[in-house]
């Protein structure tokens, strides 16, 4: 009994001295110390509706890595879709063997357009839900560059800013279904009419359904500090939030805004806008009333350093190289448009552990998406991209 009681005490006080490391704060009381903080389990059902041109191809590959981690069951589109039906409105056939597992997936997050009856009947009442958006200003230019020759009213204008001085000269709402890049994107990917009216008891409505259907949504011009949120709101551990960069194009491609076209943009993509006001404030306060500014910084800190050290282990470059330098094919990002679209390469003598994670690291959307495919649905026949796999059996 004595020896026990001495090794509890010594348990408290390693875990008290532990906690003052921490930099816990000193204002702290004596019984406050005393109280266990309390335990919270990692959720492995999530949804996350990945929104375009908002850095969801890096969130993607967290959730698709977190899947493989945990082996969960990932929801992934049917036969040769490498999306979940987009851009039509999402129904629950559209993910492969739904008619046979049921609601039984864990993650959900390949393109869909959001459709809440349909996406509950694919995952389990107690999914977590959650988005991301972007400043619809540069969002626009990004999705210019990206869907040039794709649709209509960007493909019929010289350039982003001849394009917003006069957008009704190029958008045709009878081409809507071509032409959703080209306004109020992040609304139709939500399920929502994005050539609405600007009203605002109809915009009021739809900010309050989003807020009932999602308990979190990211800012992709804060993305760091996103995923500090993201793994506090899930429990998860750091390293199931690391990430490198994916699907960003290089600097030479980025059309500059004049000041003229960046206020126009607000009004064009009016409902986007207030979208992204919205959720831009909701999201700076749930961080001041769960994480708070001090521990945010820190923990971004703590991101930042380990983002750093797996560069470092992985990279030849240790940064995103341009399409015609990548030299493993199998890791060539999809191009699109004018885009450049970036990729990297990974160093030649890692261990067979490590050339797994960087892989995976790296790993660009569709690629992972087909990957999972094939190790999920075995029996099926593989996505068709026209690219080699980087692992082409399971047993490899």
């Amino acid at each position: 009994l004595i020896i026990f009681s001495l090794c509890l005490g010594l348990i408290f006080l390693s875990g008290f001295f532990h906690m003052k490391d921490k930099n816990y704060s000193i204002s702290k009381s004596p019984e406050e110390l005393l109280i266990p903080p309390t335990p919270c389990h990692a959720k492995t059902n999530v949804m996350f509706l990945k929104t375009h041109k908002t850095a969801s191809s890096t969130v993607l590959n967290i959730m698709f890595r977190f899947a493989e981690r945990y082996n969960l069951t990932v929801a992934l589109p049917a036969d040769q879709l490498l999306h979940l039906g987009y851009p039509r409105t999402f129904l629950a056939h559209f993910v492969e063997d739904f008619e046979a597992i049921g609601q039984n997936y864990n993650i959900m997050c390949n393109h869909l357009r959001f459709n809440p009856s349909e996406v509950q009947k694919v995952m389990a009442a107690n999914t977590f839900y959650f988005s991301i958006l972007r400043n619809p200003i540069p969002l626009l230019e990004s999705s210019y560059i990206y869907y040039k020759n794709n649709v209509p009213a960007f493909r019929s204008s010289k350039d982003v800013n001849e394009y917003l001085a006069s957008p009704t000269r190029y958008y045709h709402p009878e081409d809507y279904r071509q032409n959703i890049y080209a306004r109020n994107i992040m609304w139709f990917d939500f399920g929502y009419d994005n050539n609405a009216e600007d009203n605002t008891k109809y915009t009021q409505a739809i900010l309050e359904e989003i807020e009932q259907n999602f308990h979190l949504i990211l800012i992709a011009d804060y993305f760091d500090e996103s995923m500090i949120l993201l793994k506090h709101a899930l429990c998860w551990d750091l390293d199931d939030v690391i990430y490198f960069k994916l699907n960003s194009r290089s600097q030479d491609t980025v059309q500059t805004l004049t000041p003229e076209s960046e206020e126009r943009i607000k009004t064009w993509c009016a409902l986007d806008w207030k979208l992204y006001l919205h959720f831009n404030q909701s999201f700076w306060r749930r961080i001041e009333e769960t994480i708070g500014l001090e521990m945010l910084e820190k923990e971004v800190g703590h991101l930042r350093a380990r983002q750093k050290e797996l560069m470092e282990t992985c990279l030849l470059e240790q940064e995103a190289v341009g399409k015609d330098h990548i030299k493993n094919k199998a890791l060539l990002p999809f191009q699109s448009g004018a885009a450049n679209i970036l990729g990297y390469n990974l160093k030649q003598d890692l261990d067979s552990r490590t050339l797994r994670t960087c892989q995976r690291m790296v790993m660009p959307e569709l690629q992972y998406t087909s990957y999972l495919y094939a190790v999920q649905h075995p029996h099926k026949k593989r996505k068709q991209l026209g690219l080699p796999l980087l692992w082409t059996s399971l047993q490899e």
